[in-house]
């Protein structure tokens, strides 16, 4: 299936005379290039458990990303096949699975249908929203000057959004600001959840995910789960993904922009020292 599609469009532009200051338009029809977006269900040993409205590639680094950090599975191995499955709806990911794991599932299962990339739509109890979480130890540091650099290679590796100006993207750094992997996505929640799917079958290199949307609860929970010790957002973080943070000692940023961010939680793993001069960091305390 095609990541993007062309369409015809109506183009509407307003002119401005400079000699005496009166307006006029332009109205033309052009071409643009638009993401697809497509339901996906992921199918556990037979049996379709969710549905998401999903940019239709990485598929498969999606349904291990999901289903590790919903808590679907403990580990990669839990995973014994995947099967990308194109129908007349959409696309059905098959994915064979541990029996114990299915078992599990079966009695928790809910339904998340509808909304794009939403992390908790359809969970059945309030008390499923909140996860139990590890503490992250500190075993990274993390230039913090290193972060421009980054966020140049962030935006000049989404594809997708320069084409089409509507994917998010997740993107993976190790400690030397090197670009590792990049994940785009019409919903944030996916396009994190394939990196994830992407880091689990890495050797845990160390290093941080930066993302082009807000820091969301689910955004943190999902990071967290995964044992990586920081993430960097464009946007800012909401209340509740800054108590979270805290609450699992993740390093959290925010508004990260050229010589500037926001720092949640977390700052005893960045090093200040290098051209600290040319940067200004604030601190949100509690």
């Amino acid at each position: 299936m095609s990541w993007l599609i062309k369409v015809q469009v109506n183009f509407f532009k307003k002119l401005t005379n400079n000699k005496h200051s009166q307006y006029t338009s332009l109205w033309q029809e052009k071409e643009e290039t638009l993401a697809v977006e497509t339901p996906v269900a992921l199918v556990y040993n037979g049996i379709s458990h969710t549905v998401m409205m999903c940019s239709p590639q990485d598929l498969e680094d999606f349904a291990l990303g999901f289903s590790l950090t919903e808590g679907i599975i403990e580990k990669p191995a839990d995973i014994y096949g995947i099967d990308v499955e194109e129908t007349c709806n959409g696309i059905a990911v098959q994915i064979e699975m541990a029996t114990r794991c299915f078992v599990a599932l079966k009695e928790r299962r809910r339904t998340l249908a509808g909304r794009t990339g939403c992390g908790i739509c359809g969970t059945e109890q309030l008390d499923q929203i909140h996860k139990n979480l590890p503490i992250l130890p500190r075993t990274s540091v993390l230039d913090i000057s290193l972060l421009d650099d980054c966020l140049k290679k962030l935006h000049s590796a989404q594809q997708l959004g320069q084409q089409t100006g509507s994917t998010h993207a997740a993107a993976f750094f190790d400690l030397h600001g090197n670009l590792l992997a990049i994940r785009e996505d019409v919903g944030r929640h996916v396009a994190l959840d394939k990196l994830l799917g992407w880091y689990a079958k890495q050797s845990a290199p160390q290093g941080f995910v930066l993302i082009s949307s807000r820091a969301s609860y689910e955004m943190v929970q999902k990071v967290v789960s995964q044992g990586i010790e920081c993430l960097v957002a464009i946007s800012a973080a909401t209340a509740l993904a800054v108590n979270q943070a805290r609450q699992s000692q993740l390093t959290l940023i925010g508004f990260a922009r050229e010589g500037r961010a926001t720092v949640y939680s977390g700052k005893e793993r960045l090093d200040f020292n290098a051209n600290f001069s040319s940067h200004t960091f604030l601190s949100s305390r509690a």
